[in-house]
């Protein structure tokens, strides 16, 4: 059975809000039993919609990024959000293929034409960032192995595809830094060979390897 998540949001305390409040809720389960879907949780909350720090919120992206709810049931969109937080949570939503039905619509949300306008800008721009980050990674194994990096080095004898990699190989690390490359283009190096780092992860173990090497020498300096 599809499983939903009730969103109830109201902007103050007042009583005539926590009026609004209540209605929202009835009206959400009528909602979701009229579409025979299963209530996973209902959250209600007290917060203005500009703002998307709301504990109530984030709590429900993380189900649904989870996997554990499948559809959104709202009064409308302006409960989900105002302005740019509106959007951003469509957004969001859509990229997670989390359906938003609403009261107002009578089942499914549909977008004004401005809202659809802005949701297709953004998809193409996430495009362009994309293409953008590959781009960065191809150029970072090209400096790589003009420096000397051999990748092939990196990969099991068995040849059965690779190994899962899991933290930042402090090796590599040292090898591509000693040939004077950047932190970003290392960490771009990396991740194009499989591991998922970014420019503060490897910069934090390089940092973290060169401190442990200056501690070493420092008591190898007194024992002697």
């Amino acid at each position: 059975m599809t499983s939903c998540m009730i969103y109830c949001r109201v902007s103050t305390t007042k009583e005539t809000q926590q009026t609004s409040l209540k209605r929202q809720e009835e009206e959400l389960f009528q909602l979701a039993q009229n579409n025979g879907f299963h209530i996973r949780q209902t959250i209600k909350e007290e917060a203005g919609g500009y703002t998307l720090e709301r504990d109530g919120l984030l709590d429900m992206m993380d189900l649904f990024s989870a996997g554990e709810a499948d559809v959104l049931c709202v009064q409308d969109e302006t409960r989900l959000g105002r302005g740019n937080a509106k959007i951003a949570l469509l957004h969001q939503l859509s990229a997670l293929n989390v359906p938003v039905y609403t009261i107002r619509d009578e089942g499914r949300l549909q977008l004004s034409d401005n809202d659809t306008m802005l949701m297709d800008i953004l998809s193409m721009v996430e495009e362009q960032q994309r293409r953008l980050h590959n781009l960065k990674i191809k150029r970072g194994m090209k400096r790589a192995v003009e420096s000397g990096y051999h990748p092939e080095d990196n990969l099991p004898e068995s040849g059965g595809g690779g190994r899962k990699k899991i933290e930042a190989p402090l090796e590599e690390i040292i090898r591509l830094r000693s040939r004077q490359l950047p932190f970003y283009d290392i960490a771009a190096t990396l991740r194009g060979l499989g591991y998922s780092v970014s420019k503060a992860t490897v910069h934090r173990r390089y940092k973290e390897y060169i401190e442990g090497r200056h501690t070493y020498e420092s008591n190898q300096e007194e024992m002697e």
